[in-house]
């Protein structure tokens, strides 16, 4: 399925270097994966994506299965084939939309029922089911079924949800029916420190490939997911990939690095790209200001992407204020190559322990 080693620590710290080897290439970690919900991301080619140093991307479970289903991904040769991307994928198992979809689904211990959005037939999803899509799919990495609480629900919710995702966890990977893909759990809980660690530890029992931190990012402050990651990092094996689930901000990243973890997503990359936002190492712009509008400089000055390379600041400007559909991808693009440039200085530096010198290079990964 994947082998995964650690090659570097960080000196008297939790941070680590790592390989993940899959049946489509090798993952450099600490990774961030751009997300291709629905077997795109989102104005960008996938040659695109690999040049900005992307060794994996994610799909989405549920999209996919909503459209164009996942029998005819199978049909079509896979999702690499379907998309286009020869490097690893990761799919997650549709049960984030158990929290981002509230509105639409009904949550039983059998599963959860949604309201597709797209239709408004129902669909209904359990451990069997999501194993299932998933398989047709034939990501390298995929993902149990579990039920990810809102940041602010109270003790008796989230410990509801704990119980349901190991419970789906166990199902899941009885349901499970291809060698060639690895199964990872996550670990739900909240901001309970006792039921992070109570869910950890019975996943662990299954064990599985590797374990996904979900249920953070939904709501939490800063200050509280990194408690969390503090305590509840070290419990899970060390020698599995530890994947953040949906965190994507610098700060955020750097933290969890710091407390041991491997793996990231987020679509704030391309999302918002498409709104005017690019992400610089000493802070965001926001291009549809006034103060771009005569700027002739790049983006960032020592950036290497294709958008900084050739485009300024007052062009993109006026795309974005002319509606060019241009715009959006060029900061997509520039955005891409900075979660890029900005792992691959966290992988130089782990060794070392120099996160003085991260944060005099990357000033945001220090602020809010």
């Amino acid at each position: 399925m994947i082998q995964f080693e650690v090659v570097s620590h960080e000196p008297g710290g939790h941070a680590r270097c790592g390989i993940v080897r899959t049946p489509h290439g090798t993952i450099r970690t600490p990774a961030f994966m751009p997300v291709g919900t629905k077997a795109t991301v989102k104005g960008v080619w996938p040659q695109q994506v690999a040049e900005s140093g992307a060794d994996i991307l994610l799909g989405n479970t549920y999209h996919l299965c909503l459209r164009p289903g996942a029998e005819l991904v199978a049909e079509m040769g896979g999702l690499h084939r379907f998309m286009g991307w020869d490097r690893s994928i990761l799919t997650d198992s549709g049960g984030y939309q158990v929290f981002s979809l509230a509105e639409l689904n009904k949550i039983t211990d059998e599963g959860v029922s949604f309201r597709s959005h797209i239709d408004g037939r129902w669909v209904h999803l359990n451990p069997a089911e999501a194993m299932r899509i998933q398989n047709l799919l034939g990501a390298d990495i995929i993902m149990a079924f579990d039920q990810c609480p809102p940041g602010d629900a109270d003790r008796v919710t989230v410990a509801r949800a704990v119980e349901r995702t190991i419970r789906w966890a166990d199902e899941c990977r009885r349901a499970h029916a291809r060698s060639d893909q690895a199964l990872f759990g996550i670990v739900q809980g909240g901001v309970f420190h006792d039921l992070r660690a109570a869910c950890a530890e019975r996943l662990i029992e299954l064990d599985l490939p590797g374990y996904a931190i979900g249920g953070l990012s939904v709501g939490e402050t800063h200050e509280q997911m990194v408690e969390v990651l503090r305590e509840l990092v070290h419990r899970l094996p060390a020698d599995k990939p530890r994947y953040l689930m949906g965190v994507g901000m610098p700060r955020d990243i750097l933290a969890a690095v710091r407390a041991g973890v491997d793996m990231f997503d987020c679509v704030l990359p391309t999302r918002n790209g498409r709104n005017g936002y690019a992400f610089t190492a000493t802070g965001p712009l926001r291009l549809r200001n006034e103060k771009y509008r005569t700027q002739d400089e790049p983006l960032e000055a020592n950036c290497p992407c294709p958008t900084c390379r050739r485009f300024s600041r007052a062009y993109i400007r006026h795309l974005f204020l002319a509606g060019e559909m241009f715009g959006p991808m060029l900061l997509s693009v520039h955005n891409l190559w900075f979660f890029q440039r900005f792992m691959a200085r966290l992988r130089d530096l782990i060794p070392t322990g120099d996160y003085a010198t991260m944060l005099a290079e990357f000033p945001v990964a220090g602020s809010g």
